[in-house]
């Protein structure tokens, strides 16, 4: 997905881009009405809630659905407690989990939803789809013999009738624009590897850049081999950019941090009060010890981000950019149930080497938890640090003497507020309603051919320019999906869109690889932290 900021639609963004580990439940307000009595079902001497709900299953007016039920009651009694202990039904299980274990069963295609129909826009190097010829633009339109075009389907039952156990077959039949043909394709289902780094390139001689997404089984494997890689070619500074990654296991986040800090020192610690403090120390194994190190952070980076943001800035490590991250200091356990579900309970909390738990406060209040980090985005710290209320937090001292905040995420060392990253209303507009994105999927798909002529993403970054025809086009077609034409706000506007469309072409036909060199030199948190390593 392209790397946006939807202004109005942050909640939403937000939700999806916090899966892991957060599942919205619905409140259960028990009613008694009718005969009897609670009390009268003597449950001080057995199970209550099971009492209770077969009492509701045996006398309620109306059928109701006992397995239903209980699973609400389960949502509901653990949010209770924290607003991150949470149920998983059966149903959810794979869903859920299949991203942090690193990989999964199914085709092997990078798909979206497009004009109501399935449209595929990269295929898995090495994986079942690309090994049999199916291409990027190729449109799916039926799943085994049922139709899968025109019928609204959604993401996620795409993905239930595509994934399934390794060395099953699915059949599909897919449209090929380009010659105006259809095919059909017997697909056996394989081991696709779901990524934790997103991408890492050499941004010059001597930088280098990784954007990891999430912290999975894979990913420390994933950052030893970026990292080596790298090396090899000349990094001595690193931008290490974790906005918007949400999390995922403590250890993973513990062998990431121990790639940047020296022998004994301290990463986090974690107790709660049926767990004995356990503290974790780095090792003399790292592979970036004592090289130039910025971070990057945003409002969406949670957990194991803020675990190794933390540790970083806790030991004078490095330099923290971006805006202050969402505040989850709480660690989970997960334990499967017989029937295939599972709860991931909250068992301790952890606290960086300074001490700090950044656990943000929780009320009791579900929604209001998950919607504050919007009020202090859009009200309270748009516009410049000066206006973030530090006032509640407590102060920290590293071992430097620099003074860091606990009470409610990581506080940066170099703070970019939000608005700085709109160039203008018309800026802002454009990328609400996802435009470039479409624009750019547009444009790839009908010029596939023509710009397949570039080879590889190296060479289309190097040769293809986003032409005055080109950005004209992209303006009539804003216009079209209802942006009224703006020329200040063009004008102003221009560099960065035009590196915005760039990018968005090429991720369609060279998938990441044509999409961050292009798009980055335009992030405004990614110029700082370029200007601050050539800086050191």
């Amino acid at each position: 997905m392209e790397n946006k900021r939807p202004f109005i639609y942050l909640p939403i963004f937000f939700a999806l881009t916090l899966i892991l580990g957060i599942f919205l439940g619905t409140t259960l307000i028990p009613a008694l009405n009718g005969r009897g009595n609670i009390f009268s079902l003597k449950l001080n001497h057995y199970d209550k809630f099971n009492d209770v709900m077969n009492y509701i299953q045996n006398d309620y007016v109306d059928t109701i659905n006992k397995n239903n039920l209980t699973e609400k009651s389960l949502n509901s009694l653990l949010q209770t407690l924290d607003p991150h202990s949470a149920y998983i039904s059966a149903d959810e299980f794979n869903d859920v989990n299949d991203p942090l274990m690193g990989n999964f069963d199914g085709i092997g295609v990078q798909f979206r939803v497009i004009h109501d129909t399935i449209t595929v826009l990269n295929t898995v190097p090495g994986g079942p789809s690309e090994k049999l010829g199916i291409l990027g633009g190729d449109r799916i339109v039926k799943i085994d013999g049922k139709n899968a075009a025109g019928i609204k389907i959604k993401d996620v039952d795409v993905m239930k009738r595509l994934k399934g156990k390794r060395g099953t077959t699915v059949n599909v039949n897919i449209y090929r624009k380009s010659e105006k043909k259809y095919y059909d394709f017997a697909i056996t289902r394989n081991v696709i590897p779901t990524n934790a780094v997103d991408y890492s390139y050499m941004v010059n001689q001597n930088i280098g850049y990784i954007k990891l997404s999430k912290f999975s089984a894979s990913t420390f494997d994933e950052i030893d081999a970026a990292l080596s890689k790298m090396t090899k070619q000349g990094m001595t500074k690193l931008i290490f950019d974790m906005r918007g990654n949400s999390g995922g296991y403590l250890d993973a986040a513990i062998n990431i941090a121990d790639e940047f800090l020296s022998a004994k020192k301290l990463i986090v610690y974690t107790e709660g009060s049926h767990r004995p403090k356990k503290s974790y120390y780095a090792t003399s194994d790292g592979l970036f010890e004592n090289n130039d190190l910025v971070i990057l952070i945003d409002e969406f980076s949670a957990s194991a981000t803020e675990i190794v943001s933390g540790a970083i800035q806790d030991n004078d490590r490095g330099t923290i950019i971006g805006r202050r991250s969402f505040g989850k200091g709480l660690v989970q356990e997960q334990i499967q149930l017989g029937d295939g579900s599972a709860i991931r309970l909250t068992v301790a909390r952890y606290h960086t080497p300074t001490g700090r738990c950044i656990q943000k406060p929780y009320s009791g209040d579900y929604e209001k938890y998950y919607m504050d980090f919007y009020k202090r985005l859009v009200e309270d710290e748009a516009e410049a640090m000066d206006s973030v209320n530090l006032a509640d937090t407590i102060k920290y001292k590293t071992p430097g003497g620099k003074i860091v905040y606990g009470g409610g995420g990581i506080m940066p060392d170099i703070y970019v507020p939000y608005k700085t990253e709109f160039l203008s209303d018309y800026y802002r507009k454009i990328l609400n309603k996802g435009l470039i994105y479409d624009f750019g999927f547009d444009y790839a798909d009908n010029h596939r051919k023509f710009l397949r002529c570039y080879i590889n993403a190296r060479k289309y970054l190097l040769e293809f320019n986003v032409t005055p025809a080109i950005f004209q086009e992209f303006i009539a077609f804003a216009e079209k999906n209802g942006i009224k034409r703006d020329d200040e706000g063009i004008k102003a506007s221009e560099t960065t869109l035009k590196a915005l469309i760039k990018g968005a072409i090429g991720r369609n036909i060279f998938d990441d690889a044509a999409y961050y060199p292009a798009v980055l030199p335009a992030d405004k948190v990614f110029e700082k932290a370029v200007e601050v390593l050539n800086h050191k």
